[in-house]
C-alpha cells in the first residue's frame, strides 16, 4: 500500500498565489497595505503576498516560520 502525502496548501492557496504572480508579471503588483505601497520586486515577494491573502481569507497555508 502507497502511503499519500497530505496537501501542505489549499489548490485555492495555490490560486491565490498565481494571480499574485500575474499581477507581478504585468508589473501591477503592489506591496503594503491597500497597495499604497512600492512595486513588488521580486518573485518570493510576490509569492508572498499570495500567501498572506490565502490566509487571511482562512485557507489552508502552513504558520509563517519566523
Amino acid at each position: 500500500m502507497v502511503k499519500r502525502r497530505k496537501r501542505r496548501y489549499s489548490p485555492s492557496a495555490s490560486k491565490d498565489v498565481e494571480r499574485e504572480m500575474r499581477r507581478f508579471k504585468r508589473g501591477t503588483a503592489r506591496s503594503g497595505r491597500g497597495g499604497k505601497g512600492g512595486k513588488v520586486q521580486s518573485r518570493e515577494q510576490a509569492i508572498a503576498i499570495g500567501l498572506s491573502e490565502a490566509r487571511k481569507k482562512g485557507k489552508k497555508v502552513p504558520k509563517k516560520t519566523a
